[in-house]
């Protein structure tokens, strides 16, 4: 029954509030946010303008002028601002929403674009926005109903004892928003740090400047659990026992996950495989599509995708085609009659392997007489190109149909196989020669 006297006199107080939206003076609060409003938009606009923000996963700057969260920031500030100047002669009501909303307002726009940006593929990341914005709404509405601190006062309340310490729901609860106040800072600063990193960077610079990122990534992420723990109040020494606990996982049942961290800071570090590289591993053959700590990707020329664990590129063979020199031989085989001109037929094939634009003329096409063949002479057309991440099998398709049109139109015959049928016995009196003829053929 005590706790029932606040009442009456927080809807009085709620009461007054709505009251003085009816002064005159609430136009002179409208008409100085708006005008924080016009300021912050013309600030944002110019900063866009200056520094030669394009549309991209920023955080501050977003695809638009209102979508980041620079505005809100510098919308709050200025209304810090105003409601300090209008202090001196108002009786606020006005500002006293506004704020309440900025202030949700850039928690929300903070905690969502540093997600966004920290985490592009994670499929929680939208409910874990939608649950900020929920929160932050929330406290803006017991903020301004003034609701906010007896919800505190009874969350103090509710306390009980662990060991030789004595918690409270409220102590929780903040303890958990201030944890994820510094693991959102911490995300933004490394993130901030990977966008300067990769920046233009390309080829081998792309794959040291990763793995910095993602060693940036991790000390960031530490330290800002570390603090995050402190400010709650949980002892770290006890985390000792915990860190020999996790030390034995490791040891025996997470040996493989971390051969795979470990081989993914190994392989960005000494760039033998890199972002770009066309390999081949394990029989399948791509390009390099991105590198993390725990896997590689490579995409196949035929739009297919590989998972390789990085621990597979470092104990086992790999084929790096890309690691030398970009350009890379293939080649392909054509058999013709004995009879056939081998001059005019080695010009006509080195022209055919010329009618792709994607072999190279500088080492141009060479042709050779790579083995008597049992049904013809056979030929070896080789080629060089600089592009194998477009794929193979189209390639090696054109020079097949124009080498095939060249040796039909200059009536070179393509033997067809042949086989010598021997019989031991005597042959039936009744068979056909003919018969035995085409068998034998």
């Amino acid at each position: 029954m005590a706790k029932a006297n606040p009442s009456p006199v927080m809807f009085d107080d709620v009461g007054n509030w709505f009251q003085s939206f009816l002064q005159p003076t609430v136009l002179i609060e409208l008409g100085s946010l708006a005008l924080c409003v016009l300021l912050a938009w013309l600030l944002v606009s110019g900063l866009r303008r200056a520094i030669g923000q394009s549309d991209g996963p920023s955080i501050l700057f977003g695809q638009k002028i209102l979508d980041g969260a620079l505005f809100p920031l510098l919308l709050l500030g200025l209304g810090y601002v105003a409601q300090a100047l209008l202090t001196q002669w108002l009786n606020l009501a006005v500002f006293k929403v506004a704020i309440p909303v900025l202030m949700a307002l850039v928690v929300i726009r903070i905690g969502v674009k540093v997600l966004q940006v920290a985490f592009p593929r994670a499929t929680w990341v939208l409910p874990m926005e939608r649950s900020i914005s929920w929160l932050a709404w929330g406290c803006m509405v017991l903020w301004v109903t003034d609701l906010l601190p007896l919800v505190l006062q009874d969350l103090e309340d509710i306390r009980w004892k662990v060991g030789g310490s004595t918690l409270s729901l409220r102590t929780i609860l903040e303890g958990i928003l201030t944890s994820g106040a510094v693991l959102i800072l911490t995300l933004w600063v490394s993130a901030a740090i990977e966008a300067r990193l990769l920046r233009s960077a390309s080829g081998s610079d792309l794959s040291v400047r990763k793995a910095l990122s993602n060693v940036a990534r991790a000390v960031f992420v530490f330290i800002g659990l570390i603090f995050a723990l402190s400010t709650v109040g949980i002892d770290l020494s006890a985390l000792s026992v915990l860190g020999g606990a996790v030390g034995v996982g490791i040891g025996f049942g997470l040996q493989k996950l971390a051969a795979n961290y470990v081989s993914g800071f190994v392989i960005l570090a000494e760039r033998s495989v890199r972002i770009g590289d066309n390999v081949r591993i394990d029989n399948f053959e791509g390009r390099v599509t991105d590198i993390t700590t725990r896997y590689t990707v490579i995409r196949s020329g035929a739009g297919r995708e590989s998972i390789v664990p990085n621990e597979m590129l470092i104990t086992q063979r790999v084929e790096n085609f890309s690691l030398a020199d970009p350009r890379v031989w293939h080649s392909t085989v054509v058999s013709v009659a004995y009879e056939s001109d081998v001059d005019l037929v080695m010009q006509l094939l080195q022209q055919a392997a010329l009618v792709s634009e994607r072999v190279l003329r500088d080492p141009p096409p060479s042709v050779a007489l790579s083995a008597f063949g049992a049904d013809g002479l056979e030929f070896t057309v080789g080629f060089w190109i600089a592009d194998p991440e477009n794929g193979l099998l189209g390639l090696r398709s054109q020079i097949n149909l124009a080498i095939l049109r060249a040796l039909r139109d200059n009536g070179i015959e393509i033997p067809y196989p042949q086989r010598v049928v021997q019989f031991n016995g005597p042959l039936p009196a009744d068979a056909p020669a003919a018969s035995v003829l085409a068998g034998a053929a």
